[in-house]
């Protein structure tokens, strides 16, 4: 679902012959991180290739779609980073629900789930921290939420 221009990938043998990052001892791991969407630029100097050879080689290599199908990997790292830098609210929320609807293959997923909160706000109002996090991420509600006369 890419919205990049599909282009010819260069032969495979060609690429290999003349690639810095084909013939690297870190390729795998190399490939890896930008599969998990680690930046280029983070690649390059940490591995101390040049950005230009590392683009050249995730393109021939076919890279950019399987990076794409792993977007998952993308919001996770922005979850993980949201206490560490200023984000609203609502992104934060929305990258938390956006990761619980993708699966392991990279699909989005609806999950349908009817809740009248205007009727159970107090409920929500008795979820301690843990219950909201694991309701947000998961979208599972407490045990207890079944019996609304149930105190907690």
């Amino acid at each position: 679902m890419s919205a990049r221009k599909k282009t010819r990938l260069p032969d495979p043998e060609r690429h290999a012959a003349n690639c810095r990052i084909c013939a690297h001892p870190s390729r795998d791991e190399i490939e890896r991180e930008f599969c998990e969407w680690k930046p280029l630029t983070s690649i390059a100097r940490e591995r101390k290739i040049s950005r230009p050879a590392l683009y050249r080689h995730v393109h021939a290599a076919g890279l950019f779609d399987r990076r794409d199908r792993n977007i998952k990997a993308a919001l996770a790292r922005f979850i993980e980073r949201g206490h560490k830098v200023k984000v609203t609210a609502a992104a934060f929320i929305s990258a938390i629900q956006a990761y619980s609807k993708i699966n392991a293959k990279g699909e989005w997923v609806d999950k349908n789930e009817n809740v009248n909160v205007s009727r159970n706000t107090a409920l929500f109002d008795r979820m301690t921290q843990g219950e909201l996090l694991t309701y947000s991420v998961t979208g599972q509600l407490p045990e207890w939420w079944s019996s609304p006369t149930v105190t907690h």
